[in-house]
């Protein structure tokens, strides 16, 4: 009967153990504030794995930027503080510059063209940074950022005049910026809404709903109609994380994601649409600049794409697959 009673409890205890190692919690951190569409969509999909999984696999997300800046969080995902965390492409182009390929500066016309190039490009992104180390959950849609300021600012010489934002380690806008003859001052996103109320920076690039969500439009009076910049953001996790999942957990995952990540780049679109008209009527002034200004930035910008590839700071094969299929587009 004793024997019996301890082998019953090993039993017990190894089945507890078992239990142990196949459970996983995915800690992920993002700079997005709590309350937005972004965070809710995405705990809307963790819970949905942690019952498909059974509790296997859980998502803990850390919003608001309590991990830090994107830096940091690099750094807590390498000594597994953290398995992964939410990206613009600029926060992880470092693990493999391909990232880059939708946010050229002034590449796309419209959201046509974007979601075409996207349709066919976006498998092979995630494929490049899987080859890196990271595993692609989402690519989102952010929208396409404007210039913003607290000054008027219709020419690149009125930009030039102003303090410009940069995002801190932001390689690929620091090369357009130098392109342009702009001397930027980088600032983690964290900082930004202190340095508009400080007037450190006068001049911003970003999009519509970051803009409201960050509420940097209470100090912005003055916005560029013309676009700049597709913005993407990412949901990345080290593949060392998730190589620790069963493969069938490992599909649970990556499936409800694609859900998450197809339903917030429609919601996405739809509020950066909104958030603009928004803007237009609270007080912020929309300004048009001259199609001579306009093509004067579109050259600036082709050359900065220039310098990106001569640099070595983004694959020229990247560039030219997402000309090639601009080109088939606007073709057909």
């Amino acid at each position: 009967m004793k024997k019996t009673s301890t082998l019953f409890s090993l039993l017990i205890v190894s089945a507890l153990l078992s239990f142990n190692v196949q459970a996983l919690t995915l800690k992920i951190a993002t700079l997005a504030p709590a309350g937005t569409t972004w965070m809710k969509e995405m705990k809307k999909g963790a819970q949905v794995i942690k019952e498909k999984t059974n509790g296997r696999v859980k998502i803990k997300f850390y919003p608001g930027g309590v991990m830090g800046n994107d830096k940091s969080v690099h750094r807590k995902i390498r000594i597994n503080q953290l398995q992964g965390g939410a990206f613009s492409s600029s926060g992880i182009t470092h693990v493999n510059s391909a990232i880059q390929a939708f946010s050229l500066p002034m590449m796309f016309k419209s959201f046509e063209e974007v979601d075409y190039v996207r349709s066919k490009m976006d498998d092979k992104i995630k494929q490049a940074m899987a080859d890196s180390g990271f595993i692609i959950l989402g690519i989102s849609e952010g929208g396409f950022a404007r210039i913003m300021s607290s000054k008027p600012v219709s020419t690149l010489e009125q930009i030039r005049d102003t303090k410009v934002w940069i995002p801190e380690g932001d390689a690929q806008v620091q090369k357009t910026f130098d392109t342009m003859g702009i001397v930027p001052i980088a600032l983690p996103i964290s900082d930004v809404f202190t340095g508009l109320q400080t007037g450190l920076i006068e001049t911003i690039t970003s999009t519509s709903t970051g803009a409201i969500a960050f509420q940097w439009h209470t100090k912005i009076k003055n916005m560029v109609e013309t676009p700049v910049i597709y913005v993407i953001g990412v949901l990345a996790i080290s593949k060392k994380a998730f190589d620790k999942m069963k493969p069938e957990h490992q599909n649970i995952v990556v499936d409800e994601m694609n859900k998450v990540f197809k339903r917030l780049d429609k919601i996405n679109r739809e509020d950066n649409i909104n958030a603009t008209a928004a803007l237009k009527t609270q007080g912020v002034s929309v300004i048009t600049p001259s199609e001579q200004e306009v093509q004067y930035w579109k050259d600036f910008s082709k050359t900065a794409v220039d310098a990106m590839v001569s640099s070595g700071s983004i694959e020229k094969s990247i560039v030219d697959e997402v000309k090639q299929h601009l080109r088939e587009f606007r073709n057909q």
